[in-house]
């Protein structure tokens, strides 16, 4: 059997996770401080340590590094409710065998505690650089799997793919990885495809030799190369014109590339980071991208979560906001009850960037010190749309009905009509059930109405695959 020791100054934390533990079939002791989880280790070593960070007589995330360094084999596991960004890189570098923000799925942490006894001996983590103003705010379970990603993916020189909606800070996330990585030292460049004309796009990114085309009056270096050794940043590749993703595919294949007009081959020494707002796989299902350069780009995807997906996060990042609108000179601002109750109901289809937009008109445009909800009402509803809207359910149905009509004209006849629909509508609402209460599947079929076990047959049946934290199910 087993043995799993827990650190958490919380009794009814180490109650339940030592019940679960248990269930799982493993022995369990538990600590509530530093010092007894030294006490501890001296009578016998466990085969999995599970500690939280913040205890009575130090910092949990120090003694992890201790111990992992005098201890490579023992797996050890981080909870944390320091819901951040550099939390989650901080375990990393710490050597931990995971990281789970609290709260966390019970399920998810006997999972990883199988996981970390199955894998054994446990190789060296890279060390990354923690830096305490990463430019992403928020704490919702919603950003925590954004989290996890960049601190597993930061280090390892890999390409990734962000997606996410026009406005939730894919760029900030691309720049996050390349200032937690092994190329930080070198740029960071990004370039815009939907900004290039599509008939400059191959010089922007390889450069062009004099004379290669009307115009080229002297040679001019391309984005490769200005992002030597470092990170080149493809945001909107969705709209990248196929001649060019060919172009793309060839350097991302050889790991070299030629100017426009020239006939030097030039090493592509570049990290490459790509984003959309697109669906990608549909954009290849109807031949406007090319299969292969998705499956190059598609080796760590990671989705961005909508605004209106982050909860309190909307009162966290207004403020962040308001702090930098008066760093940069703007009149301080604050926000009272009403105007954070208002924020925390809008739908925010422009995303972060639409927030940001909004607190710098607030602080250029309001009089008073205090913003109530006499000040943001206004200009919520300057966008033509009522402050707390919900979308139309009918005219969603709607929408579907017609859609479906045009994919197969036989779904009017197939019996299949009424069921299509329910899963439809019932996908969503399970998924933003799961969200809103970190993943923890019983809260979420209490508020559903269900027992578990009729969830758990309904995520199968949906084929869901239920993730901790908040994340959207897959």
């Amino acid at each position: 059997m087993s043995r799993v020791l827990v650190v958490d100054d919380d009794a009814a934390i180490r109650t339940v996770v030592t019940q679960a533990l248990r269930r799982a079939g493993h022995e369990v002791r538990t600590a509530a401080s530093l010092a007894e989880l030294d006490r501890d280790l001296a009578r016998a070593r466990p085969d999995v340590l599970v500690t939280d960070v913040v205890l009575p007589d130090g910092d949990g995330l120090e003694r992890a590094a201790q111990l992992a360094e005098s201890d490579p084999t023992l797996p050890i596991i981080v909870l944390s409710a320091r819901n951040t960004l550099t939390t989650a890189v901080r375990a990393t570098e710490a050597g931990a065998f995971d990281y789970l923000p609290k709260p966390f799925d019970l399920d998810r942490l006997t999972a990883t505690v199988a996981a970390a006894l199955a894998r054994g001996l446990r190789g060296e983590e890279p060390s990354l650089p923690v830096e305490e103003s990463l430019p992403l705010v928020g704490r919702s379970p919603a950003m925590q799997e954004v989290y996890r990603v960049i601190a597993r993916v930061a280090a390892a020189d890999l390409t990734v793919l962000i997606t996410g909606e026009s406005g939730t800070g894919k760029e900030l996330v691309a720049r996050a990885i390349h200032d937690l990585g092994p190329r930080r030292a070198a740029p960071f460049v990004a370039v815009n495809m939907a900004a290039i004309p599509r008939e400059l796009i191959e010089a922007e990114l390889f450069g062009h030799e004099r004379g290669a085309f009307t115009g080229a009056a002297a040679r001019a270096v391309g984005r490769f190369e200005q992002a030597a050794r470092g990170t080149l940043f493809l945001d909107e590749i969705g709209d990248m014109p196929l001649e060019a993703q060919t172009r793309l595919l060839r350097v991302l294949q050889s790991g070299e590339f030629t100017t426009v007009g020239g006939a030097r081959s030039i090493r592509a020494d570049v990290r490459i980071v790509a984003a959309t707002h697109q669906n990608l796989a549909t954009l290849v299902k109807v031949g406007r991208f090319r299969e292969d350069l998705f499956y190059r780009l598609h080796v760590v995807p990671l989705a961005v979560p909508p605004l209106r997906e982050r909860g309190d996060d909307v009162v966290l990042l207004a403020r962040h906001f308001l702090d930098l609108a008066a760093a940069q000179g703007l009149p301080r601002r604050t926000l009272d009850a009403d105007a954070v109750a208002l924020l925390a109901a809008h739908r925010w289809p422009g995303n972060v960037r639409e927030l940001e937009n909004l607190i710098r008109r607030l602080c250029v445009l309001s009089r008073d010190e205090v913003l109530g909800a006499g000040d943001v009402a206004p200009m919520l509803a300057a966008r033509g749309e009522s402050v707390v809207r919900a979308p139309d359910l009918a005219e969603a149905v709607r929408a579907y009905l017609d859609r479906l009509s045009a994919e197969n004209r036989h779904v009017w006849d197939d019996g299949s009509l009424h069921q299509r629909v329910i899963e439809e509508v019932e996908r969503p609402l399970i998924e933003a059930v799961l969200v809103r209460y970190g993943g923890n599947q019983l809260r979420a079929a209490r508020a559903l109405g269900l027992n578990r076990n009729t969830l758990r047959k309904r995520l199968d049946a949906l084929g869901l695959q239920p993730r901790p934290n908040g994340a959207a199910p897959g």
